[in-house]
């Protein structure tokens, strides 16, 4: 079997990434069943919805055309084909590998769930596994959702495991930059990949905001410890998992710079500069949200220590102030004579004792900040 290189090292990533299941929703809260229409495939040779654009001298020229006709529009050198497959099975892959003579590992990967962020290369096209991303600021909780590409001269073909990512939202942004279309496969790469990193970039924007009223919490006058570990924890699961997703674009989105790989030319390459640099800010941003994370728990431990002190400070003064009335109450209740016995001189004595003596103590107390 042929090897393969990789732009990233192989292995699933643990943690809930992606997943198989698809949603009522995209992340934007579009309808996964009906984003970008008009290029639904009203008649496919596959089992799953499909939607399909082809460029021609970077003009789009066509939309939901069947796959059958992809091979037929490829023989002009001139056309670039997008195709994307919703939620594919094993059979649908294999009529891909039959059309375009993908590799089997490539095929293989596109199947399994929770694979690394990558860029695997073969002789003839380029495989790639990218996460979209989406923070619930309700629940603090990050939901991922899985895309893979075959990048070939001709043709990119994008394969969606579940609804998150709004496809829809993708398609808008190619049709935003029609002077870009006649740089071909590399052009819709890019509005693919900067549509995915503004997501990261969004999370973690997210994120920074629950952190900050995390922060708030952290010094409120009435004590929420609990909240604030749960919350805590909570943000910093979901910073461990965008980590994950965003770590790795480094190297994916550098590989697919490089001049051998020859997908982005010389027009092309500030708009994927621009690319790596907020990739670059994304990772830099959720490593120092994640250090902060942990800072607040480790804070919120210690507020706790200093509370519990102060507590434990202040019921020892009162145990204090309440051992001297008990020691002197006490002593005159032994049935022995002495000076003042069963008298009321004795009785007054004690009083004034026992309150010159407690306010004595309380003076010294508040005077310590004991109290």
């Amino acid at each position: 079997m042929e090897s393969a290189q990789s732009g990233t090292s192989n292995g699933a990533l643990g943690g809930q990434l992606g997943g198989s299941a698809l949603r009522d929703r995209t992340f934007h809260g579009s309808d996964p069943h009906t984003v970008a229409e008009a290029a639904i495939c009203k008649v496919s040779s596959t089992k799953c919805q499909a939607r399909t654009r082809l460029y021609r001298d970077g003009r789009l020229v066509e939309e939901g055309f069947p796959v059958a006709r992809i091979s037929d529009h490829l023989i002009d050198g001139k056309t670039t084909i997008w195709l994307d497959l919703r939620d594919p099975d094993h059979e649908d892959l294999l009529v891909l590998q039959d059309e375009f003579g993908l590799h089997p590992v490539a095929i293989e990967d596109a199947i399994v769930d929770r694979e690394r962020p990558k860029v695997d290369r073969y002789d003839t096209h380029l495989f790639m596994t990218v996460y979209g991303a989406h923070l619930d600021t309700t629940s603090g909780e990050l939901a991922t959702s899985e895309l893979s590409a075959f990048i070939l001269p001709q043709a990119l073909i994008t394969i969606r495991k579940d609804d998150g990512l709004d496809i829809g939202k993708v398609v808008e942004r190619w049709d935003s930059s029609p002077d870009l279309a006649r740089q071909g496969v590399g052009f819709l790469l890019y509005g693919l990949l900067d549509f995915i990193v503004d997501g990261h970039f969004e999370a973690v924007q997210s994120l920074d905001d629950a952190v900050e009223e995390l922060e708030d919490n952290l010094f409120d006058d009435k004590p929420k410890n609990v909240s604030v570990h749960r919350r805590s924890f909570e943000l910093r699961k979901s910073l461990v998992l965008l980590r994950r997703v965003v770590l790795p674009m480094r190297e994916v989105v550098n590989t697919l710079m490089r001049r051998d790989v020859r997908v982005v030319d010389s027009e092309l390459m500030p708009y994927y500069q621009d690319v790596y640099d907020h990739v670059l800010r994304a990772t830099e941003w959720t490593e120092s949200l994640r250090d902060l994370v942990t800072t607040i728990l480790e804070t919120n431990l210690t507020i706790q220590g200093n509370r519990m002190n102060i507590i434990t400070k202040k019921v020892t003064s009162w145990a204090a102030i309440i051992a001297v009335p008990t020691f002197i109450t006490g002593f005159y209740g032994m049935n022995v004579p002495y000076p003042g016995f069963s008298a009321r001189v004795g009785f007054i004595t004690s009083i004034v004792i026992m309150i010159g003596a407690g306010a004595f103590l309380y003076w010294v107390f508040r005077r310590r900040d004991w109290l």
